[in-house]
């Protein structure tokens, strides 16, 4: 090969390496362009509306915003899970946005699952998946003082109208201003109720509503904690009979079994439901007493 010949093919290697530099360099400039603008995206799609920043920017005292996400992995569909991240994920934009003024608790560990049931049924959250296998849990509460609002009807169909539905949430509960008023013909507070409310507090008469409401919430939660302690004996002797039926069990044994662990926790749900209902009767009770001293 001449001199003139190996000159040109220098030329063509380096013309070669230079348009694949710059085709590398192109393509590079692409990804990057197109990641920038996905994470713009992701950005534009995680910022708030400015409705919700308007109300989260006029609260004049916190909120309280309790996240339940106790969602078995074996019985409740990915795309629920999924959810259930996009769902933390805004509630993170709500506190950052909140700047103190929402307090956040979020139940979504399986460890949390007792404390769990007790608060759920205190909020009015109901299990659900129990004939499928571990009590599941999904609902939004937000509260403030008295005032409490709840939204358990959560599922990916919802999710656009998720962020409108929790701004409503919180809007209604500050708009309303101290306790909910009772109306011009709410009955006396029935005796046994008064009578616990003295037990509770002997000395009524000397405390404010709001810390005798405190101490009666006391009460409840501990007799929340008894109850629950009370029957997790029957709830895993439930638990594990309904384990074996799925084992090797007949269809009929696993019903049956299933039956029965809906029975044990339909039960406990509703004594928890009749304590929360004697701590609004002791509630109502001591601000009759209250307004009796005066």
């Amino acid at each position: 090969m001449n001199r003139k010949a190996n000159n040109i093919l220098v030329v063509l290697v380096c013309l070669t390496s230079v348009a694949a530099g710059v085709l590398c360099f192109y393509a590079a400039t692409r990804r990057s362009m197109a990641e920038a603008g996905d994470n713009a995206e992701l950005k534009q799609q995680s910022a708030l509306s400015e409705n919700t920043k308007a109300v989260l920017t006029e609260l004049n005292a916190p909120v309280q915003i309790r996240f339940y996400a106790l969602l078995d992995p074996a019985s409740v569909p990915v795309g629920m899970q999924e959810f259930a991240r996009l769902i933390d994920q805004l509630l993170t934009e709500y506190e950052r946005e909140a700047q103190g003024k929402v307090e956040m608790t979020r139940y979504n560990s399986r460890s949390e699952v007792k404390a769990a049931a007790v608060a759920a049924a205190a909020d009015g959250v109901r299990p659900f998946n129990l004939d499928k296998g571990d009590a599941c849990y999904f609902g939004l509460v937000v509260a403030q003082d008295d005032r409490k609002e709840i939204l358990t009807q959560l599922g990916p169909e919802r999710q656009d109208a998720l962020e409108f539905d929790l701004t409503s949430m919180i809007e209604k509960i500050a708009r309303a201003k101290g306790p909910a008023p009772r109306a011009a013909n709410t009955p006396p507070a029935d005796s046994a109720a008064t009578d616990e409310v003295k037990q509770a507090i002997p000395n009524f008469t000397s405390v404010s509503v709001e810390e005798g409401t405190r101490i009666l919430r006391e009460v409840a939660l501990r007799n929340f904690k008894e109850t629950v302690a009370a029957m997790e004996a029957q709830v895993a002797l439930a638990q594990d009979s309904l384990s074996l039926a799925r084992n090797g069990g007949s269809e009929a044994e696993r019903q049956a079994a299933a039956r029965q662990l809906q029975e044990i926790q339909a039960e406990q749900t509703e004594k928890l439901r009749q304590i929360a209902a004697r701590s609004a009767a002791r509630v109502e009770a001591l601000r009759q007493l209250k307004e009796a001293a005066h």
